[in-house]
């Protein structure tokens, strides 16, 4: 096998998964939200994820304050925020997410099945 070919095959096969994995994630997005639209779901999650944010704005705000940096205090405050806010966001998302990766997970499982068996195939006969 040359390395063409060999850059070819591979290409190829790569390409596959990642089409087969978007495809998953659409699929398991679809499944979750039962024909309903996600921003609403979001918009949730996001109101969910408020109360942590400020939390961690306080607790960025209060590590700089204690040692006397308060040039810095309003950008770790940001910090905190969006780190708070991040998380939450996540947890809040975690079933939409555990769909999405587990759909993804079973196409992308097909696609190295069917690659396998054009590489191995069975002759029953």
């Amino acid at each position: 096998m040359t390395l063409q070919t060999w850059w070819k095959s591979n290409v190829s096969y790569s390409q596959k998964l990642v089409h087969s994995a978007a495809e998953g994630a659409q699929l398991g997005e679809e499944k979750f939200l039962h024909g309903s639209r996600l921003t609403p779901f979001l918009s949730v999650a996001a109101r969910e994820a408020i109360s942590p944010a400020a939390i961690g704005a306080f607790i960025g705000l209060l590590s700089c304050l204690s040692q006397n940096r308060h040039r810095r205090a309003f950008a770790y405050g940001v910090i905190g925020g969006a780190i708070g806010f991040g998380a939450a966001l996540a947890w809040e998302s975690r079933p939409l997410t555990a769909s999405v990766v587990n759909a993804a997970w079973k196409e992308i499982g097909k696609a190295r099945d069917q690659h396998w068996f054009e590489k191995n195939p069975i002759d029953y006969a």
